[in-house]
């Protein structure tokens, strides 16, 4: 039997440095009531979707950071999209920057069921660029200052979505780069994976040209193989536009359990997007190709949780050969 769910990816346009979350707020409940109007069941808003992509400014003192910060969800800000989704009976994912009240800072997404109770709650794992100021860097990218390394793992819980229970895992931004990720979930059997992102449309590392299309083809690279060789499907969803003069290139597209592309967002803009999911066919990759308990072999997995950096192969010599 079938087990339908219909899933809306809500792009963000860009929110600007002087815009309050009152802003970003509105601009989500109306992207949260047309998906209503639309039938969609849950909404998946992007990663930092209550504020500008704060990480690309240095400030020395970290307090001087902290009104980017929530320290309760709901808040009085964010209470509107909590009260649009119980009217409604939708379910929403939300990435934000989370303050917890010892202090600790996190890049952090959670699910949020319609009655308003938060299902599922993940803190970003793979955290990129650097701590520190970095004055070759055009944009700054300090993630390992603002935030901490996620602690809750990679959970998957069984939630009520829209009419079904629903195997839910979140990643944020990029995780979705790294496979081992995308394992952990799927050795969970996840069936959708929420995913919120920031991405600049421009590496600003200065370690060579990476083109414009060349981030696209690789956001989408990552998301598709994760899906194919998890059998689940996954909302990756963008912030997007020219955002405090810096751009972020968008692209935010719901995934099948096939790696295939159901639906894409075309524009720069806040625009939403949909799809009608069949759960069901997260099976088939989960009871043949990828039967993992028929067909993984950990035993030969050691270096990926021995160690974290690559290492280079010995030499080839004729004597060893």
């Amino acid at each position: 039997m079938p087990r339908r769910l219909v899933l809306a990816a809500a792009q963000l346009g860009p929110i600007q440095r002087a815009e309050g979350r009152e802003v970003a707020v509105g601009r989500m409940v109306r992207l949260l009531e047309l998906a209503h109007r639309r039938g969609a069941e849950v909404v998946v808003f992007p990663e930092l979707a209550l504020t500008t992509f704060f990480p690309r400014w240095y400030e020395d003192d970290l307090a001087a950071a902290d009104h980017w910060y929530e320290s309760a969800m709901p808040s009085n800000a964010t209470a509107p999209l909590f009260e649009a989704a119980r009217r409604h009976g939708i379910g929403f994912h939300l990435g934000y920057a989370e303050k917890t009240p010892d202090g600790r800072r996190f890049n952090t997404a959670i699910y949020v069921h319609p009655s308003g109770q938060v299902a599922l709650k993940y803190r970003k794992v793979h955290l990129p660029g650097h701590a520190e100021h970095d004055p070759q860097r055009r944009v700054q990218h300090l993630e390992k200052r603002y935030f901490e390394v996620g602690d809750l793992g990679f959970p998957v819980v069984r939630a009520p979505v829209g009419g079904n229970d629903v195997n839910i895992g979140m990643l944020i931004c990029n995780d979705r780069r790294w496979p081992e990720a995308w394992r952990v979930l799927g050795m969970q059997q996840v069936e959708l994976v929420m995913l919120g992102y920031n991405t600049p449309s421009l590496n600003m590392a200065n370690r060579g040209f990476e083109a414009h299309h060349l981030r696209v083809f690789h956001s989408h690279l990552s998301v598709q193989a994760g899906c194919y060789q998890n059998a689940c499907f996954a909302a990756a969803v963008a912030k997007a536009g020219t955002e405090d003069g810096h751009e972020l290139f968008g692209h935010s597209i719901i995934v099948n359990p096939q790696g295939e592309i159901m639906a894409q967002a075309t524009s720069w803009e806040d625009e939403l997007i949909i799809a009608d999911c069949d759960l069901e066919m997260c099976r088939l990759g989960r009871e043949t190709i990828f039967d993992f308990a028929a067909h993984r072999r950990p035993d030969a997995y050691g270096p990926i949780t021995a160690r974290a950096g690559s290492q280079p192969p010995p030499a080839w010599t004729a004597a060893a050969g």
